[in-house]
């Protein structure tokens, strides 16, 4: 998915720096990714560890990694169902048709109307199947998983749903086609939450405790809502021209509330190695992140310069290059 502080391209870096600490045995550790996001870091971690604790509050960002890493072992017939999705008729009587695309006298256009139709369609068959129990858990995640990451594909959008654009762009032109978030299998069992990162620290505990907090204003609840109603599927009214739903901000992209809130969640943190992931252009700059750790332990820092990737406002098509410095900041408490 085109996401907002994925870490796909720095993995290698995140990797290394958890090496360089820890050592490359970490077959009998617990590792923690505490705002999983789409789940890359898991996703990294999870065939060499023992186990891996994954959670984000933001809804669709469950789903997504409920499938990635708590799903594990082979789930019989998944692609069968996929292939069911794929070729059921299309409604234009559900949510997101009605209220984000063109056709339906909305005003939003967030997906071709055949799109948001085929959306609904598959959306409420899974919901479906769910509620008749003709599906397991394991598979309804990953059936829910499928349809986010494909249908994020398809989006008439720049890169986060915060707006549409006004003429369907050339991806969004194309037909949605179902296909199968693949998970990788393995014997061990991981836990997945969808909660408040500082409630959940005081709940769990571990070996290895990975970090990637948001770093600037931008709320995710608002720059992905539109997934979030996809995977939530809940009926609400979208409030003005984006159709917003209500959601929670999140205390880390506030300047006035995110120093306290990091350093609760440092504080109250039971385990043994900590890995912050932040850069230059956060709200907490590296003094500030540096005071609030070494005051729980030996403190450490890593550093890599990151070509990054951002749409241009005057040409959604055109991407330009921004090189940021990446830190990772270590703590053995």
């Amino acid at each position: 998915m085109n996401y907002i502080g994925s870490k796909y391209k720095l993995s290698n870096f995140i990797k290394s720096a958890v090496y360089s600490v820890v050592g490359c045995a970490l077959s009998d550790k617990t590792v923690c990714d505490l705002f999983a996001g789409t789940g890359i870091v898991s996703r990294i971690f999870k065939p060499i560890v023992k186990k891996i604790i994954a959670n984000d509050f933001e809804y669709y960002s469950y789903v997504l990694i409920r499938n990635y890493i708590g799903n594990h072992k082979k789930i019989k017939n998944a692609n069968g169902f996929i292939d069911e999705l794929n070729a059921l008729p299309h409604i234009d009587t559900g949510f997101i048709y009605r209220n984000y695309c063109l056709g339906s006298g909305s005003g939003r256009q967030y997906f071709s109307d055949e799109n948001g139709k085929k959306i609904d369609t598959v959306r409420r068959k899974i919901e479906e199947w769910k509620k008749t129990t003709q599906i397991s858990d394991d598979l309804y995640f990953f059936l829910l998983a499928s349809l986010l990451e494909s249908a994020d594909k398809v989006a008439n959008t720049a890169s986060v749903y915060g707006a549409y654009l006004k003429h369907l762009k050339k991806t969004a032109q194309k037909a949605l086609v179902l296909e199968p978030a693949t998970f990788l299998l393995n014997e061990n069992e991981h836990s997945v939450f969808n909660e408040d990162s500082n409630e959940l620290i005081k709940k769990i505990s571990g070996d290895i405790l990975y970090l990637d907090p948001p770093y600037n204003a931008r709320q995710y609840g608002a720059n992905y809502h539109l997934l979030n109603t996809i995977a939530k599927y809940d009926e609400f009214v979208p409030q003005g021209k984006t159709g917003l739903p209500s959601y929670k901000k999140s205390r880390y992209c506030s300047r006035s509330s995110v120093l306290a809130e990091f350093e609760q969640l440092i504080k109250n943190a039971k385990f043994t190695h900590l890995f912050l992931s932040y850069n230059n252009e956060g709200l907490m700059s590296v003094d500030e992140v540096r005071s609030i750790m070494q005051k729980y332990g030996k403190y450490d820092l890593a550093t890599t310069n990151y070509q990054r990737f951002k749409a241009d406002r005057n040409e959604n098509r055109v991407h330009k290059a921004d090189i940021t410095e990446e830190y990772i900041h270590i703590l053995k408490k």
